[in-house]
């Protein structure tokens, strides 16, 4: 892991979890930038997820994301939100360790897929049945990565200042 304050803190989690909400409170809590690795894929394709997933498939997105990953990983300082699939590869997670201090936003898919507008998501159009069930077969992947899982917060704040709290307690 980098030192200091040249590693990177970064959220990973289920989709619709609220990452980049998270993600947005700790970047003005630390004065750190944020980087969220869907946004910066839409940024250097010119194109929406949605469209990536339609045109190229879920096999180029993936291989975008771990492209995207390794770039954001090479710098220091920063927060990244990552995507919800993100930290199923292998070489993902190897990047994620090396990078920085990683928190598991570990929120209820249930309250997830009720109460979070999933339609710009592709993998989350089957129904709640299908997103639960996603959840479950990542849920020790996310566990297996995270330095911290951060589950019970009850808004986005809630979550930035726990993370604020074990971030800046760290040597």
């Amino acid at each position: 892991m980098m030192e200091g304050q040249s590693r990177n803190l970064i959220l990973i989690g289920m989709m619709g979890c609220g990452k980049t909400t998270t993600g947005r409170r700790l970047s003005r809590m630390l004065e750190m930038p944020l980087v969220d690795t869907d946004q910066e894929i839409v940024r250097r394709e010119g194109m929406s997820i949605n469209d990536i997933f339609a045109q190229r498939g879920e096999a180029y997105f993936r291989t975008l994301e771990t492209e995207t990953l390794r770039d954001l990983c090479a710098r220091g300082g920063q927060i990244i939100a990552t995507g919800g699939g993100l930290p199923l590869r292998e070489e993902n997670r190897a990047l994620l360790r090396e990078s920085g201090l990683i928190f598991f936003l570990n929120r209820s898919p249930e309250e997830t897929f009720d109460g979070t507008d999933l339609a710009d998501r592709p993998l989350a159009q089957q129904g709640r049945e299908d997103f639960v069930r996603r959840y479950q077969q990542r849920l020790p992947v996310y566990r297996g990565v995270a330095h911290y899982e951060i589950a019970g917060c009850s808004s986005p704040t809630a979550a930035a200042r726990r993370i604020a709290e074990i971030w800046r307690a760290q040597p």
